[in-house]
């Protein structure tokens, strides 16, 4: 882990060397602050046994046109009989609650965020800080931002008088470039480092046909790089695509693909499309069914082999704009994904194990 850590802290000292260097030489701009606004949402989702849903609310407000601050509140209830559940154990319910607080402030030509979350869940509590830096160069046509997180988990199991602690580690550079009137462009490159209990202690793993704890390492370094264009088609409608890659050190690679459609209908419409590809190759621990006793095996399938497809619409109505001073509308979205797991069978029928899930959102928001 140290070895891991000492690289992470090497890479992030050159990239901040580097923006500010960059940042240093740049003429200073004007950035502005995200816009006043309040949001309501309300979510579910259904699919592989897991029901899940609830409201969530939002609240911005900007002092002396320099400091921006935010609230949110997000309840997830979860009615959970998924396969690892049902195999194991039996179904349970339980509420997840969270509580976000963000703060962006000005600075000539920067813009900085310094955020917090807390969430809390039966046998799981989940905290994070984050630090963001953005800052618009060569006459506003190019935007640099660097940002770091930590986390910290708690997870156990109540029943067995088991916790333990986790702590995540997030370092990530971007770069959105304008292209030209119609056309946006970005590159976004994260690291992430991991360390302690990263199991599940309620997930069993399978070693000749019979049940034993998982095991998993307790360090973990990933990465990741994202690639994203934006461009506009005429006066009343954009086409989007993006492409993902990741890697880590228990040989996980996944790549996702994603392309949308956006057009303006009428003069208070605007309706989106997407359509989304996720492949992902198994971790150098995970077996359906191990034949030989290793330090580290798992059965969680979200560590095998598996091919994921989302649909997805959004629709969203505008039906109050007074002079440019405040704006409502109310948004609806679905998507429906399938995922087809190559390595992982329903011991229940011996088959590969594949699912439908559905997602809907609701959203009323408004400026002020």
């Amino acid at each position: 882990m140290a070895a891991t850590s000492g690289r992470v802290t090497a890479l992030w000292r050159q990239l901040a060397g580097l923006l500010g260097s960059l940042l240093a030489a740049q003429t200073a701009q004007a950035a502005t602050l995200p816009e006043d606004r309040a949001e309501a949402m309300l979510h579910a989702y259904h699919g592989g046994g897991v029901k899940a849903g609830g409201p969530a609310v939002l609240v911005r407000k900007s002092m002396a046109n320099r400091v921006s601050l935010a609230a949110s509140y997000y309840v997830d209830a979860v009615s959970n009989a998924s396969i690892d559940v049902v195999t194991t154990a039996s179904p349970f319910k339980e509420t997840r609650n969270q509580v976000d607080l963000s703060a962006d402030y000005v600075v000539r030509d920067t813009l900085l965020t310094v955020a917090t979350s807390q969430s809390r869940e039966p046998d799981y509590q989940a905290g994070n800080f984050s630090f963001d830096v953005a800052q618009e160069v060569y006459g506003n046509m190019t935007t640099v931002s660097l940002g770091f997180t930590r986390g910290s988990d708690r997870v156990g199991r109540s029943d067995i008088g088991f916790f333990d602690k986790a702590l995540h580690w997030q370092y990530r550079l971007g770069v959105t470039q304008i292209l030209g009137p119609t056309w946006l462009a970005s590159a976004n490159f994260e690291a992430i480092s991991d360390d302690g209990y990263l199991g599940n202690p309620y997930r069993s793993a399978r070693v000749f046909g019979a049940a034993v704890p998982e095991q998993v390492p307790r360090t973990r370094s990933s990465r990741a790089i994202k690639l994203r264009t934006i461009r506009e088609l005429g006066e009343r409608d954009a086409v989007r695509g993006e492409y993902r890659y990741f890697w880590d050190n228990w040989d996980i690679r996944a790549h996702t693909l994603e392309a949308g459609y956006s057009r303006y209908v009428g003069g208070q419409w605007l309706a989106d499309g997407l359509l989304r590809y996720y492949h992902q190759s198994k971790a150098l621990f995970y077996s359906d069914n191990a034949t030989t006793e290793t330090t580290y095996i798992s059965r969680n399938r979200q560590l095998g082999t598996f091919d994921s497809v989302g649909v997805g619409a959004r629709l969203t109505y505008k039906f109050a704009d007074v002079a440019t001073k405040y704006d409502a509308k109310v948004t609806g979205s679905y998507e429906f994904k399938r995922f087809d797991f190559k390595d992982f069978t329903d011991i229940r029928t011996g088959e590969l194990y594949r699912y439908n899930a559905h997602l809907l959102e609701v959203v009323l928001s408004g400026t002020f």
